[in-house]
Order: structure tokens, then C-alpha cells, then sequence
């Protein structure tokens, strides 16, 4: 593993013109895993303890923001649209 550090490393001294692609590459590579773990943690759809909360969906408000970006949506104001279960 380290040895393969060693030639990036020779490759980027080499060739500083790679030095973006490295750095874009990396930050997109961290930036989606970052997204993928707020989708495992924080959307309403996923349920890691089936045994207390196994329907984790049932439990959010009508105004409470559960999506990553809103649009001119003020949840605030929503009234619940649906029955009690």
C-alpha cells in the first residue's frame, strides 16, 4: 500500500498537472459519502432499529423538514393531510 503512495506521489512531482484531477476527484469521492451517510442516517425511509421504531416514517410531523433542499416550501404552514394510525 505505501509503495503505491510512493509512485502517485513520483507521478504528481512528475506531472504537477495532475494535482486538480487528484484534489477534484477526491473531494467528489468524499462529498458523495457524505451525502450516502446523511441518506443512511437521516431520511425517514431507513430503519436500523426494527425493534423499538420499525416504521420510523409514521412518526414525522406534516411541518417538519426531512428533505435535503427545499424551494420556496415553508413546512411551518402544512396541515396534516391524512389520518392517525
Amino acid at each position: 500500500m505505501s509503495s503505491m503512495f510512493g509512485v502517485v506521489g513520483k507521478q504528481l512531482r512528475t506531472h504537477p498537472a495532475l494535482i486538480p484531477l487528484f484534489v477534484f476527484i477526491g473531494g467528489g469521492a468524499a462529498m458523495s459519502m457524505m451525502y450516502l451517510g446523511r441518506l443512511a442516517l437521516k431520511n425517514p425511509d431507513v430503519s436500523w432499529d426494527r425493534t423499538n421504531n420499525p416504521e420510523p416514517w409514521n412518526k414525522i410531523g406534516p411541518n417538519q423538514q426531512y428533505k435535503f433542499y427545499k424551494i420556496n416550501m415553508d413546512y411551518s404552514k402544512l396541515k396534516k393531510g391524512g389520518p392517525d394510525f
